[in-house]
């Protein structure tokens, strides 16, 4: 009997061993684009840590996995074929993107296809996890940019002409009396909503229990990001205007810039201080 588990373990390990060797083997290629994006592109370096934390819920995750029965479904095969299909299109194609997101949804296929949905259900958020890896297409990222940089400066003449402080707006550029500004790319907020959804879906899923709280405090990370860049342009404006500080560029711009960023992730921790409130189980720890 022992020695029957014992070769039924072999097996499985190789089968294991099997399956992640041809994976890795057929989407190399793709995650070597996709490293070169992490590593040069500001807007998605986040993309490092996403892997390792995925794989850090799965590992908490593993005597609940143990324990739940395997209920192998034949449809899961479909989804895997699916996947490699569009793959092989999109890297003939040159669709960077479509082929990013044949890297989550070959192994949800294979989960499925081994396990079952159980086992599926139980690693769904790790696999959402790794959607906040793949790089937005590039139109798809100019379409937002655009309005948002429009947001931005509107809502911060708004502020700024509140205050009293005579400004003209044309378009992305702010007109001061001494000075003007352009709200470029950088600070229309995608990047630091890619961020801060990242991080909000992190916090949520690791500080709540209530899965509506959890979706709550997730989409928070996008009004709270926009705002967080009408600040960033706004304090910029009154640096200059009140006390003659350049916050635009140089090492005094990257150190403003954290500490925006920081304000944001100040203000997702009080939105899921007040969340706690209505999660029964976080409130009675």
């Amino acid at each position: 009997m022992q020695k029957s588990v014992g070769n039924q373990l072999l097996i499985d390990q190789f089968l294991i061993a099997a399956i992640l060797s041809a994976y890795v083997a057929a989407f190399w290629p793709a995650w070597v684009n996709l490293f070169g994006v992490w590593r040069h592109s500001e807007d998605y370096s986040h993309g490092f840590v996403i892997v390792p934390i995925a794989l850090y819920v799965l590992w908490r995750k593993r005597a609940a996995l143990r324990a739940t029965p395997l209920r192998p479904t034949w449809l899961g095969l479909p989804l895997v074929l699916a996947g490699l299909v569009l793959y092989l299109g999109a890297h003939l194609a040159g669709v960077l993107t479509l082929g990013y997101l044949c890297l989550v949804l070959v192994p949800a296929g294979v989960v499925l296809f081994l396990c079952g949905w159980p086992i599926l259900k139980k690693c769904a958020f790790p696999l959402f996890l790794l959607l906040f890896m793949i790089p937005l297409p590039a139109q798809l990222q100019t379409a937002i940019t655009a309005p948002l940089q429009l947001l931005v400066s509107q809502a911060t003449v708004l502020l700024v002409k509140f205050g009293g402080i005579p400004i003209i707006r044309e378009g992305n550029v702010l007109h001061l009396p001494q000075h003007s500004f352009q709200v470029i790319q950088a600070c229309s907020g995608l990047r630091s909503i890619m961020s801060l959804l990242t991080l909000s879906l992190l916090f949520a899923y690791f500080t709540l229990n209530s899965n509506a709280l959890r979706t709550l405090l997730f989409f928070a990370g996008l009004p709270v990001a926009i705002a967080a860049n009408v600040l960033r342009v706004l304090l910029m404006i009154l640096g200059l205007h009140l006390l003659g500080i350049d916050l635009t560029e140089g090492k005094l711009h990257e150190l403003f810039g954290i500490g925006i960023f920081a304000a944001g992730v100040f203000l997702l921790f009080c939105i899921r201080s007040v969340l706690t409130k209505w999660d029964p189980d976080t409130a009675a720890k």
